[in-house]
């Protein structure tokens, strides 16, 4: 154990906030997880809270393995995975899931280990690390849009047009994270206001294309538009229903909150350990947990911050920026739902929300922050640089 803990490279203070925050979530997971045991009837709280456990620690697995990963090796890496993950997506849309006799074709199940994985957040990482290395290859170069759609611009819509269909939400999140790196990465805004307007068109002509085949993507343009619809002209239905339970949760929190674990909307609010948690968080920990909460996710982003700036590689810097921008912007999607700042989305809170392994994907995310931070001074013995060795990713990186 002393031998792990000597290991643990990078920057301390993500560390730290990281496993605050995934500490933190054991209080709220097994509080608000009796909803699911009482009112839904699906197996214990210490059954929900040991599969929660049981995911994190995989998690922390997944930080420490990515985080001893030289950061030059994400470019070729990203070459290799983008493909697999194109090909995950199509199956994922192809085969679909039906969960509660709704359509949930954005999960494929994991033979043997009895769990779903979510393909499209697997493909939000891998996607910024890909557009990160483009970035890099063009910095400083007189690029024209048409030079780029081949090589930047297929990929992030064929990624997108494989998402949309079932995870709206999440497509949206990837495009505006993809814009943004571009706008930091120098991308001319004249070619990203374009790639909006295309993006834009895309999605009316997706909605077109719902409409006239209702049964090509059941019900799931009538969910984004019930959703936008109840959020500005609130009416009964579900959505608001949520959103209800989720303010009532907030307003009789107070300021200091009803204690951990006497939650009373958790019996009421549905997916009250996943996308509405915030609001049991507030209301069992007050206005004050609700702040102190959002101020770990700020600080994680000021230190995502302090990382890419002293990253001394252009890519180390995008490639931060990239991963870990999404995970606070996430975060911050669902409090705004929970308070009804923003039209519900099915995010959950990073680190904190239970099941699924949308999680591991944020441990994978931070690992290759981790990784970024760590300063790599390291030479062969005899004083020569690594890359270019007998390693072939090694190779492939320093190529690329």
């Amino acid at each position: 154990m002393l031998d792990l803990v000597r290991n643990i490279k990078g920057d301390k203070a993500i560390w730290a906030v990281v496993a605050l925050l995934a500490l933190f979530s054991f209080l709220p997971v097994y509080s608000a997880s009796s909803n699911l045991v009482y009112v839904v009837g699906k197996g214990t709280t210490m059954g929900h809270l040991m599969k929660h456990a049981i995911l994190l620690v995989l998690g922390f697995g997944i930080i420490y393995g990515i985080h001893r990963i030289p950061t030059r090796y994400f470019k070729g890496l990203s070459l290799i995975a983008l493909p697999i993950v194109i090909v995950l997506l199509v199956f994922t849309l192809a085969q679909g899931t039906t969960i509660g006799g709704a359509n949930a074709s954005r999960w494929i199940s994991v033979p043997l280990v009895g769990i779903s994985f979510q393909t499209s957040n697997l493909a939000s990482v891998v996607l910024m690390i890909y557009v990160a290395r483009y970035l890099t290859k063009i910095k400083d170069q007189n690029i024209t849009f048409k030079e780029s759609i081949v090589p930047l611009w297929v990929p992030v819509f064929l990624v997108l047009i494989l998402i949309l269909p079932a995870n709206f939400s999440t497509a949206a999140i990837i495009f505006s994270m993809v814009l943004l790196l571009c706008f930091l990465g120098g991308y001319p805004i004249k070619y990203l206001l374009g790639i909006l307007g295309t993006g834009l068109v895309c999605l009316t002509l997706f909605i077109l294309m719902a409409k006239a085949f209702p049964d090509l993507f059941p019900n799931r343009v009538d969910t984004w538009v019930s959703r936008i619809e109840s959020f500005w002209n609130p009416e009964d239905t579900e959505a608001d229903y949520q959103i209800e339970k989720a303010k009532i949760a907030i307003a009789t929190g107070g300021i200091v909150g009803k204690g951990a674990g006497k939650s009373v909307q958790k019996n009421f609010l549905p997916q009250s350990s996943s996308d509405f948690i915030y609001a049991i968080i507030i209301e069992e920990y007050g206005l004050l947990g609700g702040f102190a909460l959002m101020f770990f996710y700020l600080f994680l982003l000021f230190r995502i911050v302090v990382v890419a700036n002293a990253n001394p590689t252009i890519f180390g810097k995008l490639l931060v920026l990239g991963v870990g921008l999404p995970i606070v912007f996430q975060a911050l999607i669902n409090m705004a739902v929970a308070v009804e700042l923003f039209p519900v989305t099915g995010q959950t809170l990073p680190l904190i929300s239970s099941g699924g392994t949308s999680s591991w994907m944020t441990c994978l995310a931070i690992g290759i922050i981790l990784s970024a931070s760590v300063k790599e001074t390291k030479k062969t013995k005899r004083g020569t640089s690594r890359i270019g060795g007998d390693n072939p990713l090694e190779v492939l990186s320093g190529q690329l």
